[in-house]
């Protein structure tokens, strides 16, 4: 009995071996006191820091200077843990959407010790949604922009179903202690 265990025992040894060098390895959770903004790339399931974001200032953005206060306003209380609202910005392609959700996350970062995080999706990436949350729920100190530039969807286009739980804070992808804010910016449809 003990030759048989012994060789069943060597076997499963070989077939857990075999299987772990096929799976791949748990993705790498983000270094958050790197950067103030990440891009998600999807293909790897990582966070990627960046450095330095193309951003101006916010009092060079000119016209909508109720809706500046909103935004910051709103934001500012987000990151403060109160009550605020998810925020959908849309317009015509270079209006400035995406320079205001930047600008109003670098002005309230700035000389503040806020924990607050920019994270970028790309448009195309939206169905892995649900795979970004999940590693921002681990990150309990800290609370997150999520926004997606050139945000659209056409008639046969199902992705806007993850954006949209999100929103509505399903459950199996929200955080239930710090729920990202949402800022996406968009255009019309074509």
């Amino acid at each position: 009995m003990t030759k048989i265990s012994n060789a069943l025992l060597a076997e499963l040894s070989a077939l857990r071996a075999a299987i772990e060098r096929l799976a791949p390895p748990p993705p790498a959770l983000p270094d958050w006191p790197a950067a103030d903004a990440f891009v998600w790339q999807e293909a790897h399931d990582r966070l990627q820091p960046v450095g330095n974001v193309n951003r101006v200032a916010l009092d060079l953005i000119k016209s909508v200077e109720p809706q500046t206060r909103l935004l910051l306003e709103n934001t500012k209380r987000f990151a403060h843990g109160l009550g605020a609202n998810n925020v959908l910005l849309w317009g015509a392609r270079g209006m400035g959407k995406s320079s205001l959700i930047k600008a109003v996350h670098h002005k309230l970062v700035s000389g503040a010790d806020l924990p607050l995080k920019l994270v970028e999706i790309h448009r195309e990436d939206i169905e892995s949604l649900p795979r970004l949350l999940a590693i921002m729920r681990e990150a309990t100190d800290y609370r997150f922009i999520v926004f997606c530039d050139d945000l659209s969807f056409d008639g046969v286009d199902a992705s806007y179903k993850s954006l949209k739980a999100a929103l509505e804070g399903g459950d199996r992808i929200m955080c239930s202690s710090t729920p990202p804010q949402t800022a996406a910016t968009s255009c019309p449809a074509k």
